[in-house]
């Protein structure tokens, strides 16, 4: 669960929630390679984004793969504020194999990868992965992320992380 972001243009940017509904939240859970109960979030749920926003007035049918086959507007074009940017829980959430993928269309949440201000003391995120599923394990502490030292790593470890984010 946490705030949706999308990729696109070389940037990360947030969603803004106009039209934002658990049809779209279950694009996203797809999209992201997690089951469970997809439940859309407005106004800021997980805190809000900075940057961009690059997506307003998203409409699935909720049969999409991607939310890029979704109704939407242009990238780019929105009438929002951060306050307003949309997230999803996707609890209980499983993941289920998602496709490997250019970072082009990729999503994430934002519990993986908040921003510096809006992180929370020892949120865990992924950096530098080919998809959303993957990557360097990094930690947020005293106002920082950091990456994790991999003595004693272990694959019960990594579950861990998977369940985390």
């Amino acid at each position: 669960e946490g705030r949706v972001e999308v990729y696109h243009d070389g940037k990360w940017g947030t969603i803004c929630d106009d039209q934002w509904d658990d049809r779209d939240a279950e694009v996203v859970c797809r999209q992201l390679g997690l089951s469970g109960n997809p439940k859309a979030l407005s106004w800021a749920h997980y805190g809000q984004g900075s940057g961009p926003i690059l997506l307003d007035e998203v409409e699935c049918s909720g049969n999409e793969l991607s939310l890029d086959q979704c109704k939407k507007s242009d990238w780019g074009q929105q009438n929002c504020d951060h306050i307003e940017d949309a997230g999803v829980s996707c609890d209980p959430f499983t993941v289920t194999n998602p496709p490997a993928q250019d970072p082009a269309g990729s999503l994430r949440m934002a519990a993986t990868c908040g921003s510096r201000e809006q992180a929370a003391e020892g949120t865990i995120r992924l950096a530098g992965g080919r998809s959303p599923s993957e990557g360097r394990v990094e930690v947020y502490y005293s106002g920082d992320w950091g990456t994790v030292c991999d003595d004693g790593w272990t694959d019960l470890s990594a579950q861990v992380v998977c369940r985390q984010l």
